[in-house]
């Protein structure tokens, strides 16, 4: 089996943390349901935003929505203050076309 510490080596990287990094982004895109597993936990436990939450499943506002409540999650809407609000607006833009 291959070791992390291999491609260091052959110079493919420049530390572990750079392979563990791409690793995680290949098996995100790879396996779209761990994106979506991991944004849930992330919105039920680090206070993320709704936005950011549906931003991180790959969803929209609606569709991840939608899902918590299928998984008998209470959604909380609306920001609790403005540095909040202002993360919305910054989740919002990055998904949403200009």
């Amino acid at each position: 089996m291959l070791q992390p510490q291999t491609l260091v080596n052959a110079r493919l990287y420049p530390n572990l943390d750079a392979v563990i990094q791409d690793a995680l982004r290949s098996l995100l895109q790879e396996k779209p349901q761990i994106r979506v597993e991991l944004a849930l936990y992330r919105y039920q436990t680090e206070d993320i935003s709704l936005a950011k939450a549906a931003h991180l499943a790959g969803l929209s506002f609606d569709s991840f929505k939608a899902l918590l409540v299928q998984r008998g999650i209470q959604p909380h809407l609306g920001p609790s203050d403005e540095q909040d609000a202002r993360q919305e607006i910054a989740a919002l833009d990055q998904i949403l076309p200009d």
